[in-house]
C-alpha cells in the first residue's frame, strides 16, 4: 500500500516506525503512545482494530490479542508533518499492561493519578 492509498503521506522515518497515540474516543484521555509500521497502519485501517509493531520483541501485534483488553479504531488522525499518528478508540478494560486504564497513571513525582482496571498477574499468567 503506497502512502496515497492512505490518502496521505506518512513519514515513517529511518527506522521504519511512526508514534501512534491512543486516545479513548469518549473521554479524550490518552491512553498510551506505541509505535507503528506500515504494515500495522494497513492492518489497522483493514480490520479497525488497533495494531503496532513491538520495538522490545520486534514483531507485530494486535492491541488485546493476549489479553483481550482491544482497542476498536473509531478515527485514525494524523499530524500536520504527518510523522505521527492518533488513534481514537474505544478502549476495553484497561489499556496498560500494568492493569491501569491509561498507561499514563502517574506524576512525575511518582504520585499515582489513575486506578487500577484490572489484575495485570490474572491476565498476564
Amino acid at each position: 500500500m503506497s502512502d496515497s492509498e492512505f490518502g496521505v503521506d506518512l513519514d515513517f522515518g529511518e527506522d521504519g516506525l511512526v508514534p501512534a497515540v491512543a486516545q479513548d474516543a469518549d473521554t479524550g484521555e490518552v491512553l498510551m503512545l506505541a509505535y507503528a509500521t506500515r504494515e500495522a497502519v494497513e492492518r489497522t485501517v483493514e480490520t479497525g482494530r488497533a495494531h503496532y509493531y513491538s520495538r522490545s520483541r520486534e514483531e507485530l501485534w494486535e492491541k488485546g490479542a493476549t489479553s483481550g483488553h482491544t482497542q476498536a479504531i473509531e478515527e485514525v488522525r494524523v499530524d500536520c508533518d504527518g510523522d505521527a499518528l492518533l488513534y481514537v478508540v474505544d478502549q476495553t478494560v484497561g489499556a496498560c499492561h500494568t492493569g491501569h486504564y491509561s498507561c499514563f497513571h502517574r506524576t512525575i513525582d511518582g504520585e499515582e493519578v489513575g486506578e487500577r482496571a484490572f489484575d495485570p498477574d490474572a491476565v498476564y499468567e
